[in-house]
């Protein structure tokens, strides 16, 4: 029997002939679990998949009748079933996809180009279509089958590249002409295609190619291309394209800039200003923006940023520290850098100041920072981008009210939109004002057909003139052209600034114009609508419908006044997130506070998050792996503020509860140092003795690399701890305490049933009894690992259950499948961005090359390990990198092969 993916999903009897499974449900159960490479998935995971949140009635009865009737299609034995889940037993060679993979991991170990291009076109030949072709629009195989596509396109852009080194240029043409329509913006197949143009003699068609590339690359993404492709676009003007190389197109520089729901208006002297200061090789290396709430300094900074992406190698990162509490310190801020630039904090020693760790990673580095919103932390800034400008390649811009009066600071006062002259036209007033310019644009986003005329041009004047120009004042008011005419708003906002402005008074004119506003918008509202606005302030950073209605509610749903606050520009949509502008935010908090609400909603905040975190923390651990990751990496934000908010109210209970659901989040993250941090904090509270205490208390001492007494216990979560703190011991260099802590914890978990924390320590023992050079024992152990962290799909517990069996193979230079899953293994790390796993393995993959004398191959995976190692500022991993490296340099000149042993000692599966 053979499935296919590669197209339609298909299934052929052994001989040949389709195995017909019509109904719909049915083949989704099969290509769900195709997805999952024959792991088990769960019946839960299985229901969500296939009803996408609209089960059946009674869910599992109608899955036990879909599974029925796919076994009866396929035979019994095919679909199993355990307490994991399900999953359909195929073999490599029977499944296209894995054909597919192996035949381009074949071709990349092979040197004579000849064979390497027969086996990418039998791998690409395999295709029928798009992977998953007849579930295109199911999130349960929308990963897979994009991961598919991308090793499909680079396949054949090596069958390209062999084909233009052999002058086949015609055979090249016909794989490059399809795949550059369909990928526009993908640059190496674009350089690809110009040199297979040009060496065919269609110089012409080559340079036409660049010109399309370099318009689509300056309108969709605001860059340019890539130097190699512009280098071989020069050569092909020169003629000389024969002699000039295979482009080889470095990675696009990172960023996690949003994109900007709607253009920038009315700031395109001060983007120059700013731009060119930034850009300039001698120019200041921190600008700080500043002015009044809503004046637009992030929106500035943000479309300076865009514009600035190419020309920073290492990225252009914007940090959000509205979210930051007052007493924040600059290590803090530090932490927040680290973890949105995605090094790897947890490589240094605990006991090294955050600050000082930065300085050194972003050493060598050219990049980008923005600290945006850090009026209420200016000190700590101060203090923070001293370390960040000791890197020579580092820029810093940030956004604030007041500057940072700091050496080397260059500030950018940016004033309100230029207002309108009187008595002019309304072409001569939507000319000469940035004000009316962006008055107009929104209005005709809230009221399709809104244009400015002769009779609406005096008061859409006065409307600009009475908010100063401040552009978030604006947007506000022009989205109430929904429900209110221009002359109305000019008449209520005359009766608005002749009223006090209240707490607003002894602020600078436009900060209370700006409150005014916000004041007038307000009182708008219904009672129902200022109730959940003012709630919504207690996120720092944004919501979803479920967070909004757990902080929200008194027992209604919430999701049309959302829409309505949206409608109302109060409320900004982004994804499935609801956000807060900061003025409005500062604004809804003082309201709570008017209200006498906080203390409550205070407590529901917390109770949500302390909630949600232990619902998510089990799903760290098995199939929703990366689900768990995503949701905790998003709300990290507010989990923190979540927990701050605890400490300050003295709740001991919720503090322990959120530190312990986090813990194994940043075990997972690196987050060594806020993990200390948080559970000292917790731990210092005031409380009797808990398990919850005591669960805080063990987490601590792992993470500080000590002993935790035990309390004898033996149920799951104390097992896990024992691992843990083991595993830590044992990296710590406390062999024997090490030792006896993972035993406890294997017979513990043994004794409870806990599977995950079994198959945890039986990995960590095999890597205890490969140090003993017992291999057999620890070959035994790391398979009945792995065979255990498979059923539950944990694809991190893999990677711990694989080491040792990596280990061993170097040793004895026998791997028979092994660079299989090492290979899966570097997906699984990468896919869940586990990045001190993603160079681990891929340094075990390269000493398993280099022991097969794979010398090219093995050179690659560490150059690759090393670059990566290098971004995530993980120095064991470049140290490690260049050691290998260095010896296959003096190895080569002497004609013998590198040690495929170097660095490939202990390896502690914590």
């Amino acid at each position: 029997m053979r499935f296919g993916v590669l197209g339609s999903l298909t299934v052929w009897d052994s001989s040949g002939g389709q195995i017909p499974i019509t109904e719909t449900k049915v083949r989704a159960v099969l290509a769900d679990l195709l997805a999952h490479h024959g792991r088990f998935v769960s019946a839960d995971q299985l229901i969500e998949d296939l009803w996408e949140g609209r089960p059946p009635g009674r869910p599992r009865n109608t899955l036990q009748t879909k599974i029925s009737q796919l076994r009866r299609a396929l035979g019994a034995e095919r679909i199993l079933r355990s307490p994991a889940g399900y999953r359909v037993r195929v073999d490599d060679d029977e499944l296209d996809a894995a054909r597919f993979r192996r035949a381009v991991a074949e071709a990349d170990r092979t040197e004579d180009p000849e064979a390497r291009g027969r086996l990418l076109t039998e791998a690409l030949d395999l295709w029928r279509g798009p992977a998953f072709a007849d579930f295109a629009d199911a999130a349960f195989v929308r990963a897979e089958a994009a991961r598919l596509e991308e090793l499909r396109i680079e396949a054949a852009e090596r069958l390209a590249q062999v084909r233009i080194g052999a002058g086949q240029w015609a055979a090249a043409l016909a794989v490059l002409r399809e795949l550059v329509e369909e990928n526009p913006l993908r640059e190496r197949l674009h350089g690809l295609y110009m040199l297979a143009l040009a060496r065919s003699g269609r110089q012409g068609e080559a340079l036409r190619v660049f010109h399309d590339l370099r318009v689509r690359l300056r309108d969709q993404l605001g860059v340019d291309p890539d130097p190699a492709i512009s280098e071989l676009h020069t050569s092909i003007l020169r003629q000389e394209s024969g002699s000039v190389p295979l482009p080889r197109v470095a990675d696009r520089p990172r960023s996690n800039l949003p994109s900007p729901l709607t253009a920038l208006i009315g700031r395109e002297t001060e983007s120059a200003c700013v731009r060119e200061a930034l850009s300039a090789s001698h120019g200041p290396r921190l600008v700080t923006l500043t002015g009044p709430g809503g004046v637009g300094k992030t929106r500035l900074a943000i479309d300076v940023a865009r514009s600035l992406v190419a020309d920073f190698r290492d990225g252009v990162w914007i940090v959000e520290l509205a979210g930051m509490d007052r007493k924040a310190t600059a290590a803090d801020l530090a932490e927040r850098v680290i973890a949105t630039l995605g090094l790897c904090e947890g490589a240094a020693d605990f006991a090294v100041d955050l600050v000082e760790w930065l300085r050194g990673a972003l050493e060598g580095w050219r990049t980008l920072v923005v600290l945006d919103n850090c009026e209420h932390v200016v000190a700590q800034v101060a203090e923070l981008t001293g370390a960040l400008l000791a890197a020579d390649g580092v820029r810093v811009m940030v956004t604030t009210q007041e500057a940072l009066n700091v050496p080397g600071e260059t500030v950018f006062a940016l004033a309100p939109l230029t207002l309108p002259e009187h008595a002019c036209g309304p072409e001569e007033m939507a000319a000469s004002s940035s004000a009316v310019r962006l008055f107009v644009e929104r209005a005709q986003a809230a009221c399709p057909g809104f244009a400015l005329t002769e009779d609406n041009a005096p008061t859409v004047a006065t409307i600009c003139r009475r908010l100063d120009g401040i552009p978030l004042a604006i947007e506000l008011v022009a989205a109430r052209l929904r429900a209110l005419t221009a002359e109305q708003i000019a008449a209520g906002l005359d009766d608005r600034f002749t009223l006090p402005t209240g707490p607003g008074r002894g602020r600078p004119g436009r900060q209370q114009t700006l409150r005014a506003m916000i004041d007038w918008s307000w009182n708008l509202l219904t009672g129902r609508e200022r109730r959940v606005l003012r709630r919504l302030a207690v996120n720092r950073d944004g919501c979803t419908l479920e967070g909004a209605q757990a902080v929200c509610a008194d027992g209604t749903d919430v999701l049309d006044v959302l829409s309505s606050l949206v409608d109302r520009s109060l409320l900004v949509r982004e994804g499935e997130r609801y956000r807060l502008l900061e003025s409005v935010a500062a604004y809804c908090l003082h309201r709570l506070e008017e209200t006498g609400e906080v203390a409550e909603v205070r407590r529901r905040f917390i109770a949500f998050h302390a909630r949600e975190a232990e619902r998510r923390d089990p799903l760290l651990r098995g199939a929703r792996q990366r689900e768990a990751l995503t949701w905790f990496d998003t709300e990290t934000v507010n989990l923190r503020h979540a927990l701050e908010l605890a400490v300050r109210a003295q709740d001991a209970e919720a503090a322990l509860r959120l530190v312990n659901a986090m813990a194994w989040y940043w075990v997972l993250r690196n987050r060594t140092a806020e993990a200390r941090r948080s559970l000292q904090a917790a731990l210092r509270l005031p409380g009797t003795a808990s398990p919850a205490r005591h669960a805080a208390g063990g987490w601590l001492a792992a993470f500080e690399g000590r002993e935790h007494h035990q309390d004898g216990t033996a149920g799951e979560p104390e097992a896990r701890l024992l691992w843990f703190t083991g595993a830590a011991l044992y990296r710590g260099g406390e062999s024997e305490a090490g030792r006896g802590r993972v035993e406890e914890a294997l017979a513990h978990a043994r004794k409870v049933g806990d599977r995950w924390t079994e198959a945890a320590a039986l990995a960590e023992r095999a890597g205890h009894r490969l140090d003993d050079g017992d291999v057999p024992a620890s070959r035994a152990d790391a398979r009945h690992s792995a065979e255990i962290f498979r059923e539950l799909a944990d694809r991190w517990g893999l990677l711990r259950a694989h080491a040792p069996l990596a280990r061993a193979a170097e040793t004895e230079h026998d791997d028979p499948g092994l660079t299989d899953l090492l290979e899966e293994d570097l997906r699984a790390a990468e896919e869940l961005g586990l990045w001190v796993d993603v160079i681990t393995t891929l340094f075990r993959l390269g000493r398993l090359a280099a022991a097969r004398g794979e010398r090219s191959r093995a050179r690659y995976l560490h150059e690759r390990a090393r670059q990566i190692a290098a971004e995530r500022s993980y120095t064991p991993g470049v140290a490690e990198a260049d050691a290998w490296l260095d010896q296959d340099r003096a190895s080569a000149q002497d004609g013998a092969q590198p040690d495929a042993c170097l660095s490939g000692g202990r390896t502690s599966a914590a």
